[in-house]
């Protein structure tokens, strides 16, 4: 169940759906001659493939970070293990300190992390299966991080995410 406040992403989108949005953000990306990296828990590098599809899109995506385990949260990126014991996982603290670890790694122009619950077990009262925090970063300063839920079964919630991740770079970043 969705919260009113909370944003809602469609469940019918197709992989052109995607290919269209990775198109759009690379276009984006390669006017400004700027590059993306990403730090992908649930979604497990379907944001990178994703974008990777994307004929040419060597010129404008730098790397991305599978960083599914805690411990790879904390070695790959640099997520420290108080904000892991302090938040969990699944949290604002971690998706940001995940895209500001993911930029300077990669020393991009922009990043996206995205840590969440797909299912179908994990989820609790608090963090429900389909909560998804995503992060964002960029090499200026700035820096947010949103929360959505949702619907659906494993394979739908991680593509809402990728799509939901896409657009808001977009949305927020991009468009501008």
């Amino acid at each position: 169940m969705l919260l009113d406040d909370e944003p809602k992403i469609g469940t019918n989108m197709t992989e052109n759906t995607l290919f269209e949005l990775s198109q759009q953000v690379g276009q984006a990306l390669a006017l400004r001659g700027a590059t993306l990296t990403t730090a992908e828990s649930c979604t497990g590098g379907w944001i990178a493939k994703v974008i990777t599809d994307v004929p040419g899109s060597s010129a404008w995506f730098e790397r991305g970070f599978v960083t599914y385990s805690n411990q790879a949260k904390q070695q790959l990126i640099g997520v420290t293990p108080q904000t892991l014991d302090a938040y969990g996982a699944v949290s604002e603290a971690v998706v940001r300190e995940m895209a500001l670890g993911a930029l300077q790694a990669a020393q991009a122009d922009y990043a996206i992390s995205v840590s969440g619950i797909a299912g179908p077990d994990g989820g609790s009262e608090e963090k429900p299966v389909g909560t998804v925090w995503f992060g964002f970063a960029d090499n200026q300063g700035q820096t947010f991080a949103i929360t959505a839920r949702f619907a659906g079964d494993r394979d739908a919630v991680r593509r809402q995410a990728t799509e939901f991740a896409l657009q808001t770079l977009w949305n927020d970043f991009l468009k501008k």
